[in-house]
C-alpha cells in the first residue's frame, strides 16, 4: 500500500498517512522520571526539525512525568512500553498521543485487551512494534531462520490482536539491523495492510554505520512509496537523527525547505580548508529558512564552473575568496571573509 492510500492517523495533532507529510521522529535517551533534562533534550530536538518525540516508560514514575513532560513541548509524546501492560495504561491515562507496544510480549490476550480498551477512551493511536530479534520461536522454526516473512507475519497477528479488541487506531512499525531484510519485509507488508507503517533500521549504529545503513535502507524504502514516518536511529546524540532524517527526505524529494549544502571531495589544487569551511558552512546555515542549494568549492579556477547549478556559492585559494552566484563570479575577496560575505547574501536573499 503506496503512502498516499494508507489510513490517516491521528498523534496529537500530527496526521501520518494518507499522503501527509512524512513526519521525523525521534527518541530520548535520557531518563523520563528526570523531566528537566528530558524536556531539555526534547527541546533541542524540536529545534533541529523533530516532529514526534518517543520516550520510554518503564516505571510509574516514567509515566506520571509524561503529564509534566507534555505541559512544556509542542509536539506529540509517545509513550515506549515493553512487558508491563499497567505502564501503557498509565502512560496514556497522563496524556501521552500515541503508545508503543509489542502485543506479544505485555502478558497474554487479556492485558492487551485492558491497554485497548484505555486506548479506545481517548482515541490513542497505538504503534505495534516487532523487531527482527524478537521473533517468537514459532515463526523462527516455521521460516527457518529470522525471515522478512515472518517478521510480517509476526506483526499482522499482533495487529489482529488489536482488531479482535474492535480498534484500528494503530501504526505499524517492523524493523531489523539487517538491511536488505528490512527492506524486504516493508515490501511484502505494504502488500498486505492499509495501516501507516512506521520505517527504520534499528541498531543500525554510529552516526558513521548508521547514517550508511538508515540512508541505503530508508532510501530504498520511501523511494518506492512506502512508509509514512521514520526514525533514523544512531548510537549517539538524538539530533543527529533529526539531520539525517531532514537531509535522507530532502534527497529523496520527499521535503522541500531547508538550504543545501553541495562541497567538493577535495583534490590537489585544493588551496584553502575546504574540509572546514563546508562544515562551517554547514552549521551556519542550519538556522536560516531558505529552499537553496549552496556550493562551496575549494578550487577558484574550476569552482564557478562547478558551482553552476548552486544559487550561491564560494570558491577560493591562495588568499582570495570568489562568491558565485549560478556559476558567475560576482566579487573577489580576501580568503577569510568568504564566510561572512556568504552568510550576509543569504541573510538578504528575498530582499
Amino acid at each position: 500500500m503506496f503512502r498516499d492510500n494508507t489510513k490517516v492517523v491521528n498523534i496529537g495533532g500530527v496526521l501520518i498517512g494518507g499522503g501527509n507529510p512524512i513526519a521525523i521522529q525521534s527518541m530520548t535517551n535520557v531518563p523520563t522520571e528526570d523531566v528537566k533534562r528530558c524536556v531539555e533534550q526534547i527541546l533541542r530536538l524540536q529545534e533541529a526539525g523533530c516532529e514526534i518525540i518517543r520516550c520510554t516508560v518503564p516505571t510509574l514514575e516514567a509515566a506520571e512525568a509524561i503529564k509534566e513532560i507534555k505541559k512544556q513541548i509542542s509536539i506529540p509524546l509517545v509513550a515506549d512500553i515493553h512487558f508491563d501492560y499497567k505502564m501503557a495504561i498509565a502512560a496514556i491515562e497522563n496524556g501521552a498521543d500515541k503508545i508503543r507496544i509489542n502485543p506479544g510480549n505485555i502478558g497474554g490476550e487479556d492485558k492487551v485487551k485492558a491497554v485497548v480498551e484505555a486506548a479506545k477512551v481517548r482515541n490513542v493511536p497505538i504503534r505495534v512494534g516487532v523487531n527482527s530479534g524478537s521473533l517468537e520461536k514459532e515463526l523462527v522454526a516455521k521460516y527457518k531462520g529470522v525471515t522478512a516473512e515472518g517478521i510480517v507475519e509476526s506483526a499482522l497477528d499482533k495487529v489482529r490482536m488489536i482488531e479482535d479488541c474492535d480498534y484500528d487506531n494503530m501504526v505499524i512499525s517492523i524493523k531489523s539491523s539487517d538491511v536488505m531484510m528490512c527492506i524486504k519485509a516493508h515490501e511484502i507488508l505494504a502488500g498486505k495492510t492499509n495501516y501507516p507503517l512506521h520505517v527504520g533500521i534499528t541498531e543500525s549504529g554510529t552516526v558513521l554505520s548508521g547514517n550508511i545503513k538508515s540512508g541505503i535502507g530508508l532510501g530504498v524504502i520511501l523511494y518506492q512509496g512506502i512508509g509514512d514516518t521514520i526514525r533514523v536511529s544512531l548510537t549517539g546524540d538524538p539530533v543527529e537523527e533529526i539531520k539525517s532524517a531532514k537531509l535522507i527526505l530532502r534527497t529523496l524529494g520527499l521535503r522541500k525547505g531547508g538550504i543545501e549544502v553541495v562541497s567538493c571531495p577535495t583534490c590537489g589544487r585544493t588551496k584553502i580548508d575546504l574540509i572546514g569551511l563546508a562544515t562551517q558552512v554547514e552549521n551556519m546555515v542550519a538556522d536560516i529558512p531558505l529552499d537553496i542549494k549552496v556550493a562551496v568549492m575549494g578550487c577558484a579556477v574550476n569552482g564557478p564552473g562547478e558551482a553552476k547549478e548552486a544559487d550561491i556559492g564560494i570558491a577560493g585559494g591562495n588568499g582570495e575568496g570568489l562568491l558565485i552566484k549560478r556559476g558567475e563570479i560576482v566579487r573577489k575577496m580576501p580568503e577569510d571573509q568568504l564566510l561572512n560575505a556568504l552568510r550576509e547574501e543569504l541573510l538578504n536573499w528575498n530582499n
